[in-house]
Order: C-alpha cells, then structure tokens, then sequence
C-alpha cells in the first residue's frame, strides 16, 4: 500500500473518529465470507457503519482524533474492525444477536461517550446502556408521572365530595 493510500485512509478514520460518539473495535476473523457479508447487511440496515482496517492505521487515527483512546490501544491486534453508531447500544445488540448463529464478532473494546469498555465480557453491559431516546421517554414519563397523580385525586376527590353533599342533603334532620 502506498503512503498516499494510507493518509487518505488514517485522514477518513479520523473525521469518522471524530464525528461518532460511540465506536467500536471487534474481531471478525474466523468469518466466511458468507458470515462477512451477512454482517455487513445487518449493520447496513440498522445505520452502523462498519469498516476493516490496520490496526497501525485505526492507531494513527486515534492519535490525530484528539480524543483519549490510549485505553484501547492495547486491544489493537490481530484482526481488527471497526463500527461507528449514533446509538451506544446498538451495535452491541448486533453483535448479540450475530453471535446466536456464530462464535464471531468478538467485543475488544468500545468507546461511549469518553467511556471505554475493553473486553467481550463488557457486552452485556454495553448492551443494557440505554439509548438518548429511551433516557428522553423515561424522563418524560416520570415527568408526567406526579401530574397524573394529583389529576386523578382531584378527579376522584370531586365524586367523593359531591357524595358527600348528596349524602348530606338526603339525610332526615
């Protein structure tokens, strides 16, 4: 590969670095080619861009990012991918959910929000984080939560008074 060639690389992965919020680096080796392109559809189809590249390049890229990905050099060995999402969670329901039918992708790191998670074992909680608009729907449900409280005590409260008044009116002195 020629120079140029890997500064046009390391300067795409970077503007990808620094656009994304959430990132992560798998290990897709051992996958056919069939696997391959199944992965790639799925991540397709649910807006993950996916991509393969060196682990000196994806390095390089960290570096001119101006983010802290010093924890996640470590994992850049062997065979590297990389996949950048809008949602924190996503993409590790998507590896989940690949892995019901293959033993590949492996989780070696993710970078959330200036959060980094290194390991497989870090999938289960990567995938129980919730996304902006789950967080947005639990707040507004517990925003309107003490609303509907005091709405059905007037509304009950107000058929108890007016059985109070009947009750009273009917009443023999």
């Amino acid at each position: 590969m020629k120079k140029e060639d890997k500064g046009q690389i390391i300067d795409s992965l970077t503007e990808q670095l620094k656009q994304y919020n959430n990132i992560y680096i798998t290990d897709i080796s051992n996958l056919n080619v069939e696997n391959t392109n199944r992965l790639r559809r799925m991540c397709f189809s649910k807006d993950i861009k996916f991509l393969m590249a060196k682990n000196t390049l994806i390095k390089k890229a960290m570096e001119r990012s101006g983010n802290n990905f010093e924890d996640l050099f470590p994992v850049l060995h062997g065979s590297s991918s990389i996949m950048f999402s809008e949602t924190a969670n996503l993409p590790a329901k998507l590896i989940k959910e690949f892995r019901q039918t293959s033993d590949r992708p492996v989780l070696k790191g993710a970078y959330i929000d200036t959060a980094i998670f290194v390991g497989d074992n870090q999938l289960d909680a990567l995938t129980s984080l919730k996304s902006k608009n789950e967080l947005i729907g639990d707040i507004i449900g517990l925003l309107q939560s003490p609303a509907k409280n005091v709405i059905s005590a007037l509304k009950s409260g107000g058929s108890t008074i007016a059985g109070v008044v009947k009750t009273l009116s009917e009443r023999p002195e």
